[in-house]
């Protein structure tokens, strides 16, 4: 349809004389005498049948060759798929229009077909119809039309056009030629949404954080505005019918963070400060920063401090200039970084027993006077953040249910002091033996029992240290008046038919003597390099810092 096509008539054996031609068309019942090409332009409906041609020569006794095969010639028209509004990107939530034209067709004479590659399988048969754009609706369109009074009329399929949806929603970036404005000037604002069309762009501006925002332009299609006031600006596009928004967007915005999130460290910590620019590519900014104390920063996006002491302490802000227009951010809002000398002291705190049943919930937290403690865990020869197996909530470490632990837990700076350490075991067993977490103190009294997960004990229960039975009775706890060294050792206990896994019960000896002999013994150490001195891992799983004779960790298994 609304093609050109030629049509030759060509004389086989003709040879180089001449020859005249005699045509017979759909258009005309008679026959016309032309040359050998015939030309039709704009293929129409009535172009459609049979062409014949012969030759003709020779005068004044003319010889004609016979009629040609007719060649059928069918005009079909072409359907196309428009796309309304044409936008380049569609994002999701926009409204578009899908529409199936037929070239040189009235509307009302057609009926419409479409088929798509999306997951939306609903039947149309309109000419056009509205889609809200989703990854629901991606794909290919494409359609046909069928003549309503012609039957075998219609048009072939037309070409697919591909619907693509961005599922982020846009944003518009608002650029300044200046931060600093001129005394009775001006600078450039210029707001923009890249890689799509069809906006307009809105201004808006207050003069401080506690001011109202005010609109200060109308809808604009160039995106540009002249200031000359301070204060906070930002934009948005705007675009369709009915009208979809980007996000309000501020110009590039520098921010500084804390990596560890800490804004109070102890000396000998690390920490680094980063300059975060908003909506920013790293590789297109140059950096600066100002500080309260006397460290200067380098012109570098990090700034690693460690290890640390109470100089630095101050206020930190940075700003970004880019690398292409060297258009500059502000200064950053200033982030306080205290750095205490005193060392904290804190203390693990858990559950008052050593075993849990998988179903439990068990929480492990840091107390003292610091919130920059973490909680740590040896499994075998592997030391970890408890982070990496567990969820962690700031200095809180939760096992959750249904997951099984055998480990040992304790709290430790950045800078590696210690606390006390726990061995917390969580099983799949029905039974588990209640014990002390802690040491306990040689002296005092202490109480061991047997639980149930499911129901509650009605037989005897046996009690066994170092696989030794050592109460089997109607008794269900096994108490201890006066803890002495000698009841040091693995526990577990029996009862209807199943038995508990073994867990350590230290013993704590009243400190009047100090531990050198631990240092002494090499046969049955490991050597562990921590920080300046040097911790020794003895065959009693032991932690002993060998420069002061002060026990560190006690590793109870």
């Amino acid at each position: 349809w609304a093609e050109t096509l030629t049509l030759r008539c060509e004389i086989e054996g003709g040879g180089d004389s001449e020859w005249t031609f005699r045509w017979s068309t759909p258009r005309t019942s008679k026959y016309t005498t032309h040359n050998e090409y015939i030309i039709i332009s704009q293929a129409t409906d009535s172009e459609n049948g049979g062409y014949q041609c012969s030759g003709r020569r020779g005068s004044p006794n003319p010889t004609d060759t016979p009629w040609s095969e007719p060649f059928k010639l069918t005009v079909t028209r072409k359907a196309v798929v428009t796309l309304q509004p044409h936008w380049t990107e569609i994002y999701s939530g926009e409204k578009i229009t899908l529409r199936c034209e037929i070239e040189g067709g009235d509307d009302s004479e057609w009926e419409y077909e479409w088929e798509t590659t999306s997951t939306d399988r609903s039947v149309r048969q309109s000419e056009s119809f509205e889609i809200t754009a989703t990854s629901y609706r991606e794909g290919e369109y494409k359609c046909k039309g069928k003549h309503k009074t012609e039957v075998l009329s219609s048009t072939p399929w037309s070409t697919p056009i591909t619907l693509t949806v961005s599922e982020q929603k846009p944003k518009a970036e608002l650029k300044a030629d200046d931060t600093d404005i001129p005394v009775g000037g001006y600078v450039t604002l210029t707001c923009d949404v890249s890689s799509s069309s069809g906006w307009q762009y809105y201004f808006w501006y207050r003069a401080d954080k506690s001011s109202n925002s005010s609109s200060i332009h109308e809808f604009s299609s160039a995106g540009q505005k002249r200031v000359s006031k301070e204060g906070l600006y930002w934009c948005r596009g705007e675009r369709g019918n009915p009208v979809y928004y980007t996000e309000d967007t501020v110009a590039n915005k520098a921010v500084v963070t804390l990596h560890p999130n800490w804004s109070e460290i102890y000396s000998k910590e690390s920490i680094t400060l980063r300059c975060e620019i908003k909506d920013g590519d790293d590789t297109e900014w140059e950096y600066e920063w100002k500080t309260s104390n006397s460290f200067k920063p380098p012109k570098e996006k990090e700034y690693s401090i460690g290890p640390a002491d109470t100089s630095h302490s101050g206020n930190y802000s940075c700003k970004g200039r880019k690398k292409s227009d060297q258009s500059p951010t502000g200064w950053s809002d200033p982030i306080t970084l205290t750095v205490l000398s005193s060392s904290p002291q804190p203390v693990l705190t858990v559950p008052e027993r050593v075993q849990h049943f998988i179903s439990d919930s068990v929480s492990l937290e840091c107390k003292g006077n610091s919130t920059q403690w973490r909680v740590k865990f040896q499994e075998d020869s592997f030391l970890a953040d408890c982070s990496l197996r567990d969820t962690k909530t700031g200095s809180t470490c939760t096992i959750d249910r249904h997951i099984s632990r055998n480990n040992v837990y304790w709290c430790e700076s950045g800078s590696g002091e210690f606390s006390n350490a726990v061995n917390i075991t969580k099983q799949r067993y029905d039974i588990i033996l209640v014990s002390p977490v802690h040491p306990v103190t040689e002296g005092s009294s202490v109480s061991l029992s047997c639980r149930l997960r499911r129901s509650d004990i009605v037989s005897n229960v046996f009690f066994y240290q170092n696989n030794k039975l050592i109460q089997n009775d109607t008794r269900k706890e096994l108490n201890i008046s006066a803890v002495s060294k000698s009841d040091e050792g693995f526990y577990k206990c029996q009862t209807s038919g199943r038995e508990s896994s073994q867990s350590w019960m230290s013993v704590k000896a009243v400190p009047h003597v100090l531990l050198t002999s631990v240092c002494t013994v090499t046969s049955s150490c490991a050597l562990k390099p921590l920080t300046n001195n040097f911790l020794f891992f003895s065959s009693a799983f032991l932690i002993y810092d060998c420069y002061t004779y002060k026990m560190l960790v006690l590793i109870a298994t």
